[in-house]
């Protein structure tokens, strides 16, 4: 059994193997920053965070449906004991990423992730926003928010270190990986810290969870998603391949072309290359989705489609308006909002009534600023192919 953190090296590939890693790490670093500094309106950044949730969750196949996750955030939870811990499990994820993010995005935090508190912190963020209920593993066995595991554990083939030993590794992993500090290089020890991670198993449940909370906190902290894209969803619609590769990177060397490390030097490199690529598949995607030559159109067709399919007092003539909001990224007195729409006050009234109806324009207030909306029955016109459990759900009418 594994009690010496050197019997987890290589913690990062060879410095002689590390070129093609880096040059993918500088292509994410200079698209994410991009894409980071783009103004969109809140309300999208919000529906992200529920998309986060359900992904990492689909990934630990206990996930719920989207409208399910919707419902539970309104505080209207399933009778279902079982799908009601897992509405639970899906809101305590969303309020733990957006603590997480405030709490090391501020005052140059972020290598404060790179602590054994770091990762405790992140346990108990997530865990205890549960009830007492919910916290115990599939076995019956209690978890304690925050608490590095207290026996041995074997996850596949691979026997986890010594609990007593699961500190050292920690302070092993944190003091290695927070030391990498420039911007190329510390994307690459992210991948690879996120595999490590795994690899010591800190805790008795959650590690999945953690290991991408820590992920996702960390780019946000460095300021590279902006609140728009996240990792998350590249793992999880690849599944297996997330499995298959965090696995195969637990390995032992594979001979003496395998790095000088424990471990194998290749499997770890695989790895580092998945997630990069993960992550510049996202940044892509959502780059292209936002889009604004396109956004327009999509725009008109889900009002031609709320017209015309659903009746539902929404007006074409809402156009300039909403595109307008969402561009600017911010609130607009009812009143010139109404005044952009070019039709009588009463019309005018009645449609944006209708929006804010539909979900397709927010208010704190009866009479309160507005801004854009972004309901789960509009994403398969707004941002087709982004959320397709949540498209699914509206079309089927759940």
């Amino acid at each position: 059994m594994y009690s010496n953190p050197a019997q987890f090296e290589p913690l990062l590939p060879a410095e002689a193997q590390r070129e093609p890693l880096l040059a993918k790490a500088h292509e994410l670093s200079r698209a994410a920053t991009l894409l980071a500094g783009t103004r969109v309106p809140s309300e999208l950044r919000t529906l992200l965070r529920s998309m986060n949730s359900y992904y990492t969750n689909r990934i630990e196949g206990q996930h719920t449906r989207p409208h399910e996750i919707d419902q539970a955030l309104r505080k209207d939870f399933s009778k279902d004991t079982q799908l009601a811990a897992k509405q639970r499990l899906a809101v305590a994820h969303i309020e733990a990423e957006v603590a997480l993010e405030q709490r090391y995005s501020e005052g140059g935090k972020a290598q404060d992730l790179y602590s054994v508190a770091g990762v405790q912190a992140i346990h108990e963020a997530l865990f205890g926003r549960l009830p007492t209920a919910d916290l115990q593993t599939d076995e019956g066995e209690p978890i304690v928010p925050g608490q590095l595991r207290l026996r041995e554990v074997k996850v596949g083939q691979h026997v986890a270190p010594a609990f007593a030993s699961v500190p050292g590794f920690l302070q092993r992993w944190a003091g290695f990986y927070g030391g990498v500090r420039k911007g190329e290089a510390a994307l690459v020890a992210l991948a690879c810290a996120h595999q490590r991670l795994g690899w010591i198993h800190p805790f008795i449940d959650g590690n999945g969870r953690v290991m991408r909370l820590h992920t996702h906190a960390m780019l946000s902290a460095w300021g590279y998603t902006g609140g728009l894209w996240s990792p998350l969803r590249g793992f999880a619609r690849s599944t297996e391949r997330y499995y298959a590769l965090l696995a195969d990177a637990d390995s032992l060397r594979r001979g003496d072309l395998d790095g000088r490390g424990n471990l194998s030097q290749q499997a770890l490199i695989a790895w580092a290359h998945y997630v990069l690529d993960v992550c510049q598949d996202q940044v892509n995607f959502m780059t292209g989705m936002l889009d604004f030559q396109t956004l327009l159109p999509r725009l008109e067709a889900c009002l031609v489609f709320e017209a015309t399919v659903e009746k539902s007092g929404v007006r074409r003539e809402s156009l300039r308006a909403l595109h307008y909001l969402f561009l600017s990224g911010e609130e607009m007195a009812r009143g010139e909002f109404k005044a952009m729409l070019g039709i009588s006050d009463r019309a005018a009234t009645d449609a944006l009534g209708a929006l804010v109806q539909r979900g397709l324009l927010k208010s704190d207030s009866p009479q309160g600023k507005v801004r854009f909306g972004m309901p789960q029955h509009a994403l398969r016109f707004l941002f087709p192919r982004l959320w397709p459990e949540a498209e699914a759900d509206s079309v089927s009418g759940t």
